[in-house]
C-alpha cells in the first residue's frame, strides 16, 4: 500500500518510487491518475484497475498474482490508500488469504490540514470522513459534534461545500481550520469562526473550486454547558418538546431532567 501525493508531485517519497520501480505490477483507483505520476518519473509497470466499483473482483486477480510469487503494489489516486478511498477491501482480501502487506507511508491530507491547525493540548481528533449527502443526517451528525471534545477532521468535495458551510452555522463561534487544494498550486489555509464559513466562501467565485479537508477544533471545556442549550434551542425550533429533550440528552450527554427543566423555561420565555 503505496502512499502518493495529494498535489504536489514532489510529495512523493523515496521509498515509493523504490518499490514501484521493483514490483510487477500496480493496481490504481484510476489509471488516468497514476500514469502521469509514474511518467514523472520513469517508472513503467503493468496497471490493475482496483476501484470502488470492482475492487472485490480485482482484489481476487491481484491474490493470483501473489500467489504466483510477483510483487504488487497499489495506489490511490491521491494520498494514503484506504483513507476515504478503495484499498481496505483488497488489504482484507489479501490478508485472509494469508498474505503479506506492508504499508508505505507517506502524503495524507488529514494530518497535512492537522499540523496547520494549531491545536494545542492533547485532546486528540476524530476523523469523520464525508458527512451524509442527505440534509437531514448531515444536519444531525453537525449538531452530534457540539459536545465534541477533540478535533474532527472532515473531506468535502467543492459541489458541497456551500450546504456544509450551512450545516456549520449552528456551531457558532468553534473554530474551524479550512484547508482548499491542500500543496497544490492555489492552496488556500484559512482559520475562522464555523458561522463565517457561509461569508468566506462567499467572497471567493474560486473558492468553490478544488478539494476541501476541514479541521473542527475541540469545544472549550466551559462551553459544555452553553453547547446543551443551544443543541436543546435548535431541536425545539423542529421537534415536539420531550422529543427534543430526548435527543439532546443523547446528543450533549446531559441529564434529562435538567434539560427537561432547560425547555420549559425556554419555551415559556
Amino acid at each position: 500500500m503505496v502512499a502518493t501525493p495529494i498535489g504536489n508531485l514532489s510529495d512523493i517519497t523515496l521509498r515509493a518510487l523504490h518499490v514501484l520501480s521493483l514490483v510487477d505490477a500496480i493496481g490504481c483507483e484510476d489509471t488516468r491518475h497514476t500514469q502521469p505520476l509514474l511518467r514523472q518519473y520513469g517508472v513503467s509497470k503493468p496497471l490493475l484497475p482496483v476501484h470502488e466499483h470492482n475492487e472485490a473482483e480485482a482484489a481476487a486477480l491481484v491474490i493470483k498474482r501473489l500467489q504466483r510469487g510477483e510483487r504488487v503494489a497499489y495506489v490511490s489516486d491521491a494520498g494514503t490508500p484506504a483513507v476515504s478511498d478503495p484499498g481496505a477491501r483488497l488489504v482484507a482480501a489479501v490478508r485472509a488469504a494469508g498474505l503479506a502487506c506492508v504499508p508505505l507511508p507517506g502524503a495524507s491530507s488529514v494530518t497535512t490540514a492537522l499540523s496547520v491547525a494549531g491545536i494545542c493540548g492533547d485532546s486528540g481528533f476524530v476523523f469523520a470522513g464525508f458527512l451524509p449527502n442527505k440534509a437531514e443526517a448531515r444536519d444531525q451528525a453537525v449538531l452530534e459534534l457540539l459536545s465534541e471534545k477533540r478535533a474532527v477532521v472532515f473531506l468535502e468535495a467543492p459541489h458541497r461545500m456551500e450546504a456544509l458551510a450551512r450545516a456549520f452555522a449552528p456551531l457558532g463561534n468553534r473554530t474551524l481550520t479550512v484547508g482548499r487544494e491542500l500543496t497544490k498550486q492555489f492552496e488556500e489555509i484559512a482559520t475562522l469562526a464555523a458561522a463565517d464559513l457561509v461569508a468566506w466562501l462567499a467572497a471567493s467565485a474560486q473558492r468553490l473550486r478544488g478539494e476541501f479537508v476541514l479541521v473542527l477544533h475541540p469545544a472549550p471545556e466551559a462551553a459544555a454547558a452553553d453547547d446543551s442549550t443551544r443543541v436543546l434551542q435548535l431541536l425545539l425550533a423542529e421537534l415536539p418538546l420531550k422529543t427534543a429533550v430526548k435527543l439532546a440528552a443523547e446528543i450533549t450527554g446531559g441529564g434529562r431532567n435538567e434539560l427537561y427543566e432547560t425547555a420549559l423555561k425556554l419555551k415559556k420565555a
